[in-house]
């Protein structure tokens, strides 16, 4: 499986990867990423293609490794980063901005089109050192809402100089992460294991409902919605636990799955086939969460190009977790778990998926893609 995997080697550590989104009707598969560094002299906003189409027409594929097509200084670590549309991305920083840039397709070319300075501070937005690290960042073109270690959230929307909402004290610890549940209800996890709805509609600057993870208040670093089911969420924390929660339900999560050995920097759900389900962490892994059929069926993975892939059974399974994640359909008594880079050492910071393709960063300053991840 890994002769599919091409690696770029880039000299700066790769904090987010995100592949541009394709337009509506578009039957190709992606074929642009962005990343972003962190913990460098220089770091850069980065777009890149992923290689040259081969054959074109619809089953083309991709040969060779990915190729830089433009980038742009960056200042501060990138904290997080999101494609408002085809063109803009935005960008959190950990000196407390957030910044659009816009992608110029004509000529390959990055500039940054839009800044709100010190979106996130400790002290006050005017001192030189005030600025608290922008933790998340979620879009749904015009808005964007973003998140701090200062416990803030704003809204913004990409043609308003002004921030449309803030809610200052949103949060007593850090906010690590953001998602949208629906167009006015956003959740964010934050740093004492709790999961927090605010619903945008309302004038009053607390949360709409509270859940939270029993016990050690472990911190949670993501999080991220199931696309159809705008009730079933993930999220992943310091002790490298893949959470599975139902809002519509109690305050706990449904499901606790071991995982990585060190924190869980993201969890992606597939976003048209959230059967599968990506995480990647600190330990170095990145795994591929497969509910999609029952293991038994397809023998031919059982030992494909050396990955490790693990087996869990009921016994080791909350049985809810199984269709789709929720589910109590008897038939489906496993989910198949692979380690998609078995002998990483170094931490894998980000991932994103989209059709057949996975791209993904680490701190051993190179960047993956993956062009067939259901091969």
């Amino acid at each position: 499986a890994m002769e599919d995997v091409s690696a770029k080697f880039v000299s700066q550590k790769i904090s987010r990867t995100r592949w541009r989104p394709l337009p509506a009707a578009a039957l190709q598969p992606p074929d642009v990423f962005a990343t972003g560094s962190w913990d460098n002299e220089d770091n850069r906003i980065s777009i890149w293609s992923a290689g040259d189409l081969v054959n074109a027409g619809l089953n083309g594929e991709y040969h060779g490794e990915p190729h830089l097509l433009c980038d742009i200084q960056h200042n501060g670590d990138v904290m997080d980063m999101q494609f408002l549309d085809q063109e803009r991305i935005v960008v959190a920083s950990s000196t407390g901005t957030v910044t659009i840039f816009r992608h110029h397709q004509n000529n390959q070319t990055l500039s940054a089109n839009h800044r709100w300075e010190k979106a996130h501070y400790h002290v006050d937005q005017d001192t030189s050192c005030g600025g608290a690290a922008c933790t998340g960042v979620v879009c749904n073109n015009p808005e964007i809402v973003t998140v701090g270690e200062d416990g803030r959230i704003n809204l913004f929307r990409a043609d308003q100089k002004d921030a449309v909402r803030t809610i200052d004290n949103a949060d007593s610890s850090t906010l690590h992460a953001v998602t949208f549940l629906r167009t006015t209800e956003i959740l964010t996890v934050n740093s004492i294991g709790q999961l927090k709805i605010w619903d945008l509609r309302q004038q009053r600057n607390e949360p709409s409902q509270i859940f939270s993870l029993a016990g050690d208040r472990v911190p949670l670093h993501c999080v991220d919605r199931h696309p159809n089911q705008q009730h079933i969420v993930a999220t992943g924390g310091q002790d490298g636990m893949l959470s599975i929660w139902d809002i519509r339900q109690g305050t706990m999560p449904v499901s606790l799955l071991n995982a990585h050995e060190a924190e869980m920097w993201e969890v992606h759900f597939h976003p048209s086939d959230p059967d599968h389900l990506f995480t990647c962490s600190e330990d170095g892994s990145l795994w591929h969460w497969d509910t999609s059929t029952n293991v038994s069926e397809k023998p031919s993975f059982l030992h494909q190009g050396g990955r490790s892939t693990a087996y869990l059974s009921h016994s080791t399974i909350n049985q809810s977790v199984m269709s789709a994640w929720l589910s109590n359909d008897p038939t489906k008594d496993r989910m198949e778990i692979t380690n998609l880079i078995p002998n990483q050492t170094l931490s894998v910071n980000s991932l994103d998926v989209l059709g057949p393709c996975l791209v993904y960063g680490t701190d051993a300053e190179a960047i993956y893609v993956n062009r067939q991840l259901f091969a």
